[in-house]
């Protein structure tokens, strides 16, 4: 029997533009007028151009999905095609204000050397990330024995791009053990596709999607 090698699951952004879209004011409040702005993952620039329109920023997006670097490109946007990793290595240190990573440590190999990177190339570091601890989860773990198919995790375990799951304890214990600083953060809990709310107290249990501003 011959192997099978496969690439891994494309990106689905029809099924994750509300979860990707629901952290996007308290990125922007993160923002100045006029501020160098590089978004890792940034798929087809709706970020990046609300920043531009919104706050005049210089900006950069890299995406590895061709289709959404043209789309990005279309808009009259400054993105590249390529890997995270290999690109974040490349740019000069302390060259961005505000680096974000929006919901795209699930996809990384080395999620770890990629948010250095970019504590390396940014004065500020925005990650955001599904929590997998959120109570529906548990829930769906503990009594139905199945993974989530949910808003945060919208794909099936066998046509998923995720490599990685973290939850918010699990991202605040590895910022104490690489001494990164959390100088902020957000937490918000969707309620369906394209609707999600505040979570203020408990996030861990509480919210489905986290934020954490970081500092070296």
């Amino acid at each position: 029997m011959t192997g099978v090698t496969a690439s891994p699951p494309a990106v689905d952004w029809g099924l994750t533009r509300g979860r990707d879209r629901a952290l996007d004011d308290a990125i922007a409040a993160l923002v100045r007028p006029g501020e160098h702005v590089l978004d890792l993952g940034c798929g087809a620039g709706d970020l990046l151009l609300r920043l531009r329109m919104e706050k005049g920023i210089h900006e950069r997006g890299i995406e590895r999905d061709g289709e959404a670097v043209a789309e990005a490109i279309a808009r009259g946007l400054a993105v590249v095609e390529g890997e995270l990793g290999e690109w974040i290595g490349d740019l000069p240190a302390g060259s961005y204000d505000l680096v974000v990573l929006n919901q795209v440590l699930p996809l990384m190999e080395d999620p770890v050397a990629v948010i250095e990177g970019a504590l390396r190339v940014g004065r500020r570091v925005a990650v955001s990330y599904p929590n997998f601890a959120h109570w529906r989860i548990r829930l769906t773990l503990g009594l139905r024995g199945r993974l989530p198919v949910n808003p945060a995790l919208p794909y099936e375990w066998y046509d998923t791009p995720n490599i990685r799951l973290v939850t918010v304890q699990d991202f605040r214990r590895l910022c104490r053990e690489r001494g990164w600083r959390v100088v902020g953060e957000a937490f918000a809990a969707q309620r369906g596709v394209g609707r999600s709310v505040p979570v203020r107290a408990l996030p861990n249990l509480r919210a489905s999607l986290a934020l954490a501003v970081l500092e070296k």
